[in-house]
């Protein structure tokens, strides 16, 4: 039976503190438009007390009971890789895996972060320019914006890290991919030259969501000619997005990466177009539903 003559399905994500995800209410909803069954179950592995490295045991356990597919997050994007049977060309390039699609007993990975959000962006700051691009953040939200920026025809990209090993690493992979010189590492004593050169500003750190408040930058290292991205979506404006905006930036919140990485993926669970326009609608209100109700936690 093809994935598109079915109208049920059983998904689920894996990770740590996942409790307030919005992904079960946005996979959700969309399903029952469409007439769906559709049933999303979390799968903590702080509820469960395993550790991590048991991420290819619950893969194998939700294949076994019948799950469509899995999504992945913190911090279970890379170990999982090792447990599947195949990696889509994107997850393979990143070497992180957000999704898993079960089909004829085989487990593939995909990542549907980076197209995620290269859509976001795409369709939030279309005709920004793209030559200088400074980038918080080096980790697996890091990896997957930077490789995003690089596909939309980023000229340069500089993927500043604390952890400076960290920041060379992915700059070196990026180098690989995309060519020599299109990224290079820098750490935060860099960043007050690093942004009055550049085009646009991008933040990749769990700074700015409920649980993590502040800004992940001095203010006054902003200034009106830089466009300003956002990956946190829980609040959607962030302190970040609130000084930037005061500033005249031009912005993007993270709501549309939710989203779009989302609506990727019901494609891949389902074989079927989900409507984003309905999704985007969907992530501002489950948002400010969450708000209210004073939810923290993962941005998943």
């Amino acid at each position: 039976m093809g994935k598109d003559t079915k109208d049920s399905y059983l998904v689920g994500l894996i990770g740590s503190g996942i409790g307030p995800s919005l992904s079960p209410a946005l996979h959700e909803r969309e399903a029952d438009r469409q007439g769906l069954r559709y049933l999303y179950r979390l799968i903590d592995i702080d509820t469960l007390r395993v550790p991590p490295q048991a991420v290819g045991d619950l893969v194998r356990s939700a294949r076994d009971l019948g799950f469509d597919g899995l999504n992945i997050t913190h911090p279970c994007k890379q170990l999982v890789i090792e447990h599947l049977d195949a990696l889509a060309p994107q997850a393979e390039a990143l070497g992180a895996v957000n999704t898993v699609v079960f089909e004829d007993g085989r487990a593939v990975g995909h990542n549907t972060d980076v197209t995620g959000f290269a859509a976001s962006f795409a369709r939030g700051l279309p005709d920004v320019p793209l030559e200088r691009i400074v980038q918080l953040g080096a980790g697996g939200a890091g990896a997957a914006v930077a490789h995003a920026m690089l596909t939309l025809g980023a000229e340069r990209v500089t993927v500043v890290d604390a952890l400076s090993d960290r920041a060379a690493d992915l700059a070196a992979s990026l180098n690989r991919h995309f060519g020599e010189g299109r990224a290079v590492g820098a750490t935060p004593d860099a960043l007050r030259t690093l942004t009055g050169g550049a085009d646009g500003l991008v933040h990749a750190t769990p700074t700015g969501m409920a649980a993590h408040p502040g800004l992940p930058l001095p203010a006054e290292l902003l200034h009106p000619g830089l466009w300003v991205a956002e990956v946190v979506y829980r609040p959607l404006e962030t302190e970040l997005l609130r000084a930037a905006r005061e500033l005249g930036c031009a912005t993007l919140d993270g709501g549309g990466m939710a989203v779009f990485q989302a609506a990727d993926a019901f494609r891949l669970f389902t074989g079927r177009e989900p409507d984003s326009t309905r999704m985007l609608a969907d992530i501002t209100e489950l948002t400010e539903l969450a708000e209210r109700a004073g939810a923290v936690g993962s941005p998943s």
